[in-house]
């Protein structure tokens, strides 16, 4: 979940999944995105769904926005160009610039949350009850049950932080728009990112839209997963398996709430 990759490998057909691409899966067609209250098309048309803002609540309460914007960096580069694989952390030593200091540390948080959440018991046995949920509604679609299990909790996490009013999304995007233009430019430098307008034309886009605030609603989670699914299997669901399906997300979500807490409290005692 959080943003939590898939650090399990995954095959199905001809597709693998490993821990180095994890979930970073592109789609090029139109999501909505809640913007002034109302939904608008993402320009860029270019977007993979990850758990940003259950990587963001272990760094709710930080004031220096440079180690929340490392914790999230590595999915925001993802997104960006998904051929980018970039490992600051090896070689954190040589950097001295205390803002370059402070974005690798949110990235070393950000691997260290993934690490701690795809090995804990709580992840390995939600994923397999939402598979299960979900199992029967898609038996004859082309997807396979784990994956959607996979990344319909970590997505379900994000959801219920905002519904529960964990979180404030509008801060997470004050604290990335308040970074320094210059500050990413020399930490794409220094990682060998030479195209860094493309990363810029995400990001910018990625701040100024918000799509974030979709999470809290079920049925665009189930609209994230088809998305994701389509760039995989030509047409993954039929309509009245969309329905099914959002309502199990709907129904699986009211079961989550009473202990979904658990898993953040057990990784925030260890990286905290």
């Amino acid at each position: 979940m959080f943003i939590l990759k898939l650090l399990l490998s995954w095959k199905s057909a001809n597709i693998g999944f490993t821990s180095e691409c994890n979930r970073k899966l592109f789609y090029d067609s139109k999501f909505l995105s809640l913007t002034n209250h109302r939904f608008t098309e993402i320009k860029n048309n270019q977007f993979i769904f990850m758990n940003f803002l259950s990587h963001y609540y272990f760094d709710r309460t930080k004031e220096n926005p440079y180690e929340v914007f490392g914790m999230v960096l590595p999915d925001l580069l993802k997104n960006a160009d998904k051929t980018w694989n970039v490992h600051p952390e090896k070689h954190s030593i040589l950097v001295s610039s205390p803002r370059q200091n402070n974005i690798i540390t949110g990235w070393k948080r950000h691997l260290e949350v993934d690490r701690i959440f795809h090995n804990s018991e709580f992840f390995k046995y939600h994923q397999h009850q939402i598979k299960l949920s979900i199992r029967e509604v898609i038996s004859s679609s082309p997807v396979k049950p784990f994956f959607l299990g996979h990344i319909g909790l970590e997505l379900l996490l994000d959801s219920l932080l905002i519904s529960e009013k964990l979180i404030s999304i509008e801060k997470f995007y004050i604290k990335l728009a308040s970074i320094e233009e210059e500050e990413i430019r020399l930490f794409l430098q220094l990682n060998l990112i030479t195209d860094q307008d493309k990363f810029f034309r995400f990001f910018n886009n990625f701040v100024a839209e918000k799509y974030l605030y979709n999470y809290a609603d079920e049925s665009k989670i189930a609209y994230a997963l088809k998305r994701i699914c389509m760039r995989l299997w030509t047409n993954p669901f039929t309509p009245e398996q969309e329905v099914a399906i959002t309502q199990c997300l709907v129904d699986y979500k009211k079961e989550l709430r009473e202990d979904f807490i658990i898993i953040f409290d057990q990784i925030d005692a260890q990286i905290n």
